[in-house]
């Protein structure tokens, strides 16, 4: 094998692939990644055997072939060249890299070692806007499940349906103690109710991906996912990322979702999430919780907390309160992480009672973002 190719180029396919790398006593060769060379592209694949990504970039080839090279060793190596032209060649298993005043030679393995990445038939495909997609991942990832002791639940639902004449997709997660919901749209590929469980690790890749290309404006304006058995393929320009998905069903969440409320509260974002924050510092160690308290007559909010070593806490917001006065406990940590997943400057909070699931929504018909959290129980 012996290329060239620009510093920009090969930094932007080892920084898309060189973070799949697993340390595997078995099978060293996951730590490297594949680089494969001909006809004017050169081809970077790496894979943890959960998920596997591809990305090509132009080069000038002089001879194909193909080389396996440690990642993390061979990124943080070529992010320290200059901005020139970068040679490499191999002589045995050996590979040799030029650029400037730089030499270097990295010990490779031999690419027959390396697994093969399957070919996935390709049964069903959406276009889904790039920068939807992106955004709405952002606000489902932190609430899924880091406990295995329920597969599904360490993995994103993603339910495709058709709305009128137009496309959508739900991604939802939940750990049991919350749960994210975001509808967006699908510009192409809908035809019936399609649902399946994604890993919250292979999405969070596919987001890690997406961000590392921001201001090339050949790019794409959607992202393509392909669906076959137990599969899904992710493709966004030159990038392709394979997965297996979850077999478990996922659970039916609407019916904990409530559809009556007792107390509805219109509230600033940023007042209450200094206030939540400012609680925060006075919350129980371990236990996290937070005391909010609506009242109807005077209209305002009143965040509390209490520790025996620390002090006391309250913090008042004024806010537009419609039904009656309640009162409800809960993780500070979840509220939190949901205030901060809306966009719009007001949010709803809407609450039956302190045994029952709390409702934060955007005060906003532009975003599609429902946010439910379970009260601490006194």
């Amino acid at each position: 094998m012996k290329l060239s190719c620009t510093r920009d180029n090969l930094h932007q396919g080892l920084s898309i692939t060189s973070h799949l790398m697993t340390k595997n006593v078995n099978l060293p060769i996951l730590q490297n990644v594949l680089v494969k060379a001909e006809g004017g592209m050169i081809r970077f694949s790496s894979t943890n055997l959960e998920v596997a990504v591809n990305c090509t970039v132009r080069g000038k080839v002089d001879e194909p072939g193909e080389h396996t090279l440690p990642s993390k060793l061979f990124f943080d190596y070529v992010s320290l060249l200059p901005n020139e032209t970068i040679h490499i060649n191999t002589e045995d298993d050996n590979i040799h890299i030029a650029c400037g005043g730089y030499k270097t030679k990295i010990n490779g393995l031999s690419a027959s070692e390396f697994p093969l990445i399957p070919r996935v038939e390709k049964q069903m495909a959406f276009e889904i806007p790039v920068d939807d997609f992106k955004s709405s991942l952002s606000q489902v990832l932190f609430s899924v499940a880091t406990n295995e002791s329920r597969p599904e639940l360490t993995g994103v639902s993603m339910r495709f349906w058709t709305l009128g004449s137009e496309g959508r997709l739900t991604l939802a997660s939940t750990d049991s103690y919350r749960l994210s919901e975001k509808t967006l749209p699908v510009v192409s590929g809908v035809q019936e109710d399609v649902s399946l469980v994604v890993p919250a690790k292979t999405l969070s890749e596919v987001s890690r991906i997406l961000s590392v290309f921001k201001d090339d404006v050949d790019l794409p304006a959607t992202v393509s996912m392909f669906l076959s058995n137990s599969q899904i393929v992710f493709v966004y320009g030159s990038v392709e990322l394979i997965s297996r998905t979850i077999d478990e069903q996922y659970p039916d969440y609407e019916q904990i979702i409530p559809k009556q409320f007792q107390t509805k509260v219109v509230i600033d974002r940023e007042d209450f999430i200094k206030a939540v924050k400012t609680a925060s510092l006075f919350s129980k160690n371990g236990l996290f919780d937070i005391a909010l308290e609506f009242n109807a007559e005077e209209k305002r909010v009143q965040v509390k907390s209490v520790d025996a070593t620390r002090g006391a806490n309250t913090s008042e917001c004024s806010a537009d309160l419609t039904g009656k006065s309640n009162s409800v406990t809960v993780n500070f940590r979840y509220l939190l992480d949901g205030l901060q997943a809306i966009r719009s400057e007001q949010i709803n909070f809407e609450m039956i009672d302190a045994a029952n699931p709390c409702l934060v929504t955007p005060n906003s018909s532009q975003e599609a973002f429902r946010y439910i959290v379970m009260p601490i129980k006194q």
